[in-house]
């Protein structure tokens, strides 16, 4: 029978292992605001499970680092949050957010199993996928009767079985183009939602933010999903089709920081590679090529823009080092 202590960590393992301790962490400091924030009494009891998720999550890897004989990341601490800062996001926009928390959690930990071998660290994620669904469904139930609920747009029934009958359906081009499927429609619906959670994010970070670099380059991002959202939204217009809200409305008018620099930084990238796999996802998922072009172009947009942020990060030297190969050649003497 393996122990834990048989093998070591492969790469595979400690990826998620580490970049969700900086994750974890980052949550940490933002539901600890929230909760000194939030009034609902509804809503409160979600933060307080999403809260005790990443502490659960924390405190299980701080162990394993450990006893691995690890170095435990530096992430982000209680310096990094001001949970005294006033109010900046409204109760149903906290809700959204746990809603979305729970989304990337199923995405992250499903994908992270299969490259997980170590019995222990099967357990481990394998309870985290659970805990993330459990927190999906408190929060898309409460964002339910509260009338707060995005829906993706309905669509008629067909009467029958179909089969596509010519090339021309793979098409995009005006004059020649099929509806949305049902799979387009949903990415497109899916895009919005995440690019509004974080456009409204963005616009409460570069409100509070205080240097002038992450500001302006959290304002490029926020004016980025802007234009994403209404790429995708006149998509589904073109249809007939309605797009959700945004929730920029949600965000109050404060200019005192909640996060340090850093955090909201790092949380602005950290939603770009959300972002980056989602348009991944769509376009694999959409089968007019129209559409697969346009991902690839935004794709492109974001993806520049990642790299950008992960250089300011660097600049500002808030980028730990993930664990990596050795390098060989800087061992060489000659």
């Amino acid at each position: 029978m393996e122990s834990k202590h048989d093998i070591r960590l492969t790469s595979g393992e400690l990826t998620p292992l580490w970049t969700g301790y900086q994750g974890d962490s980052m949550a940490n400091c933002v539901l600890k605001y929230f909760l000194n924030k939030v009034e609902d009494a509804e809503v409160k009891p979600i933060v307080e499970y999403a809260l005790g998720l990443t502490e659960e999550h924390m405190e299980f890897k701080n162990s394993l680092f450990r006893n691995e004989k690890f170095p435990i990341p530096l992430a982000f601490t209680d310096k990094d949050v001001n949970i005294d800062a006033p109010r900046l996001f409204s109760d149903g926009f906290m809700l959204l957010y746990l809603r979305h928390m729970g989304i990337a959690g199923l995405t992250a930990y499903s994908m992270v199993l299969a490259s997980s071998s170590r019995k222990d660290i099967r357990v481990f994620f394998n309870h985290n996928l659970k805990t993330a669904a459990e927190l999906l469904e408190k929060a898309t139930t409460t964002l339910q009767s509260k009338g707060l609920l995005p829906r993706s747009p309905y669509i008629p029934y067909p009467d029958s079985v179909e089969f596509v009958q010519k090339e021309g359906w793979l098409n995009g081009v005006l004059g020649d183009r099929r509806p949305l499927n049902s799979s387009e429609i949903t990415h497109l619906f899916l895009n919005i939602m995440t690019n509004s959670v974080g456009q409204a994010l963005m616009l409460g970070f570069s409100q509070v933010a205080k240097s002038k670099e992450v500001v302006e380059y959290i304002l490029r991002g926020r004016d980025i999903s802007s234009k994403h959202i209404e790429v995708f939204s006149s998509v589904l217009r073109d249809d007939k089709l309605p797009a959700p809200m945004t929730w920029e409305s949600d965000i109050s008018n404060s200019k005192e920081a909640p996060f340090s620099d850093k955090l909201m930084l790092y949380h602005t990238v950290f939603l770009t590679a959300l972002g980056l796999g989602n348009y991944g996802a769509a376009l694999a998922g959409s089968t007019r090529r129209d559409l697969a072009a346009l991902y690839l172009r935004l794709t492109a947009e974001i993806g520049t823009y990642a790299d950008d942020g992960a250089e300011l990060l660097i600049k500002n030297k808030w980028m730990e080092k993930m664990p990596g190969a050795i390098e060989r050649d800087a061992l060489l003497s000659v």
